[in-house]
């Protein structure tokens, strides 16, 4: 890994001393040292092209070059704003752009829902003008990496990529970092819910660490695996998936098992979840105020009324976040058959309740079982 240290002294050399971005499990070296070192000239944001949007707010109005990170998954978010309001003929706002490089060759054999992004990561900075360069774990050519960056930046412009593979801004060991805010662990919340739900429940578990604790919750209940959608990529999608089944399955309860942050990453979902007539579908946040399968960085779930946004939006509640077990359980007797869609926010505590080992699984196996199982 390139010393984190000498990455922003070399960027501070430069003038690039703002940063803005989602974070990423190959730039949480990075990400971390921005949140210890940099105070208000780190910002974290809802997803990447609202961070493409803060950067490029920045520059209007200080002159001053900013740098967003991302994990090459959020590339897409990012292809609006970048085409359309940074493009040299639009407003032609420079910026660096830092991406992690997940599925970049074989680093991801387990995980195919990298490998497509991972083909295709520097031919969607060509397809959108943009030049790059690939990283190597030198603190020397990071030097000459950036001063070339920040001259092209300069005088002409536009934006600059900085691809980061595997090993090249991220600690391979991330730790686990517990706290004792609210009691609840994330699995012992999942476990409420399978506990508290008809068994025929469908069940919709957001990216990251949901989605492997459900999958090992079934192997060590000795439950089928069959009734789970686990969305290993596309962050922030997995409660419009469980929208989607709902709405079609109206005589099965559906449940979206989503994180704090991937609910804040597209928020207006919730807007068209709780206007719609799926009183089957229940819309829980598991909410521990942070990016936790990415490194632990902080969000703004622990700071947001998820309650208060869900009820505008249509949906019931039990008018509170709950906090402990025996809430949890409650809130989902309550509202499962409440006539409405439902959601709760359900605070928990950060770190892992137990070490899991990746998921390591046949995806099209997987989704075809839970295709025949919405047969019936």
């Amino acid at each position: 890994m390139l010393d984190q240290k000498k990455v922003f002294e070399t960027l501070a050399n430069h003038g690039v001393t703002f940063f803005t971005g989602v974070p990423d499990s190959y730039l949480n070296g990075f990400c971390n040292y921005a949140l210890n070192c940099c105070g208000k000239r780190n910002i974290i944001a809802a997803n990447e092209g609202n961070a493409v949007g803060i950067a490029a707010g920045h520059y209007l109005s200080s002159g001053e070059l900013p740098l967003v990170y991302m994990q090459n998954s959020g590339l897409g978010n990012t292809v609006n704003p970048l085409a359309s309001l940074a493009d040299k003929d639009v407003y032609a706002v420079p910026m660096l752009l830092l991406i992690g490089w997940r599925g970049q060759g074989d680093t991801e054999p387990n995980h195919p829902q990298h490998k497509l992004q991972g083909e295709i990561t520097p031919k969607q900075l060509e397809i959108l003008h943009i030049p790059y360069t690939v990283l190597s774990d030198s603190d020397e050519e990071f030097e000459k990496t950036v001063k070339q960056a920040v001259e092209y930046c300069v005088s002409t412009r536009r934006p600059y990529g900085l691809i980061a593979p595997k090993g090249v801004m991220a600690d391979p060991d991330k730790p686990n970092n517990v706290d004792d805010v609210y009691p609840m662990s994330r699995e012992e919340a999942i476990e409420i819910i399978l506990d508290n739900m008809p068994e025929d429940t469908i069940y919709s578990a957001t990216t990251g660490r949901a989605t492997r604790e459900l999958f090992f919750l079934r192997e060590k209940r000795g439950e089928t695996k069959a009734r789970d959608f686990l969305n290993v990529g596309s962050m922030g999608h997995a409660s419009s998936v469980a929208l989607g089944i709902a709405l079609e399955k109206p005589q099965r309860h559906v449940v979206a098992l989503n994180g704090d942050s991937a609910a804040i990453m597209h928020l207006g979902a919730l807007a068209i979840e709780g206007s719609l007539n799926a009183p089957n579908f229940m819309h829980v946040v598991l909410n521990n105020g942070a990016h936790e399968s990415v490194g632990g960085q902080p969000s703004v779930g622990h700071k947001l009324d998820f309650t208060a946004i869900a009820e505008a939006c249509g949906f019931e509640t039990v008018g509170k976040a709950v906090e402990t077990a025996e809430e949890l359980a409650s809130a989902v007797a309550k509202l499962k058959d409440c006539g409405r869609a439902s959601f709760i926010d359900c605070r928990i505590h950060r770190g892992l309740a137990r070490k899991l080992p990746p998921i390591v699984f046949d995806h099209r196996e997987y989704i075809d079982e839970l295709i025949n199982e919405l047969k019936k």
